[in-house]
């Protein structure tokens, strides 16, 4: 295993950063205190700040030599809406907040990397540090693009990290092409006919519409999408109604889809819609469809992940680089940036085995063994893409 040693010393300091981090979570476009941390830091490092980008996202730029390349490392900032089951010493101090995705953790090797790069300088060009606001289904990576983004901080590739639990410590993930899932959310309001409960005849019942509606959707991914492709569509909330002896005027399905092609999407949202249609009117209702993209699918540059491999294996050797892993359903906005730049987005090992949690659950927490490796791969995938 080769990491830099003069990152490796300073990690009783980096846990301590994300440590208090992690004691102080925010939600998203609500990160101030993060954000502010991380200005400062990076003007303390020596690093061209510029705040506000996405309403609270945060670039740092640095540079050295004369070339004109230019690369950009993507962390996210915020926080989830969970309240905390964890009881160790640097658990959350905002009640119903918590750090349950790491994004603590990448910004910590995120700063590592820019602290190191600065004091070093052994690259020729220019390193954007982008520090996203909102990622967790809010849209901090639109907002930061929205706000010209790479316009202004142009980037020839961006590289991102997300920590995975179950993936053993020291042990990183790297896919190219489609790795992770486009995700949208959708609501169907259906409006039928209020009618007494015992006279059902009197009205339209927006109720039965809808439960043969949720058994039509079923059949989209099973008919409407190539085999060979993965979708999935979940009907996730059914609400109508606040009455025993009352057949409700409307009644409203909502849910999740997810596809690794914007393609599949397109066909998934036009085959939602002629359903919805089709069966509410069956059934003498009517109905509006509120299909969201909320994140692309995730898809890497085939060069930029052979590239990001590479450099993995240079720091804990190939065998400990997984270069096919299984794709995942779950949806990352960086799929934005990855729209707007060529990239890689992979995942660093956060532990495996017996006690190692899932993200997105009130026990979890960051592995800051991972810190200095993190910090390392970031730094030094900008030494050799910008290499002298």
């Amino acid at each position: 295993m080769y990491l830099l040693e003069s990152i490796v010393v300073t990690q009783d300091e980096l846990t301590r950063w994300r440590r208090d981090i992690h004691a102080h979570p925010e939600l998203g476009f609500e990160e101030s205190r993060t954000a502010g941390i991380v200005s400062g830091r990076l003007r303390e490092f020596g690093c061209e700040v510029h705040t506000g980008i996405g309403r609270t996202g945060v670039v740092g730029v640095l540079r050295a030599g004369n070339g004109s390349r230019k690369i950009g490392l993507r962390a996210d900032m915020d926080a989830l809406p969970i309240h905390e089951a964890n009881a160790f010493e640097h658990r959350s101090t905002h009640p119903g907040k918590m750090h349950a995705c790491g994004h603590d953790g990448h910004t910590t090797m995120l700063l590592a990397a820019a602290r190191y790069l600065a004091q070093t300088r052994r690259f020729d060009g220019t390193v954007h540090f982008i520090f996203q606001p909102a990622e967790e289904g809010q849209g901090g990576a639109q907002a930061m693009i929205a706000d010209g983004l790479f316009e202004r901080f142009p980037c020839d590739a961006v590289f991102g990290m997300h920590n995975r639990p179950g993936l053993a410590l020291g042990k990183f993930a790297v896919r190219s092409g489609p790795m992770m899932a486009g995700g949208a959310f959708f609501d169907i309001e259906i409006t039928g006919r209020g009618a007494h409960g015992a006279r059902p005849e009197t009205g339209v019942d927006p109720v039965l519409a809808a439960a043969h509606l949720t058994t039509a959707l079923q059949a989209i991914v099973a008919r409407n999408v190539p085999p060979v492709q993965t979708a999935v569509l979940s009907v996730t909330m059914v609400h109508a109604g606040d009455a025993y002896n009352v057949i409700p005027q409307t009644a409203r399905l909502s849910g999740t889809v997810r596809a690794f092609s914007r393609e599949v999407m397109t066909t998934i949202e036009q085959s939602m819609k002629r359903i919805a249609e089709g069966v509410t009117q069956a059934f003498g209702a009517r109905c509006m469809v509120d299909f969201r993209v909320i994140y692309s699918p995730t898809v890497n540059n085939a060069e930029a992940a052979d590239f990001a491999a590479k450099i993995c294996a240079e720091v804990v050797g190939a065998e400990n680089v997984e270069r096919n892993p299984p794709l995942i359903m779950a949806s990352e906005d960086f799929s934005f940036m990855l729209e707007k730049a060529p990239g890689c987005y992979f995942n660093i090992g956060n532990g495996a085995g017996e006690g190692s949690c899932e993200v997105h659950n009130p026990g979890y927490d960051f592995n800051d063994e991972a810190l200095p490796l993190g910090a390392t791969v970031f730094a030094r995938i900008v030494e050799r893409w910008l290499g002298r």
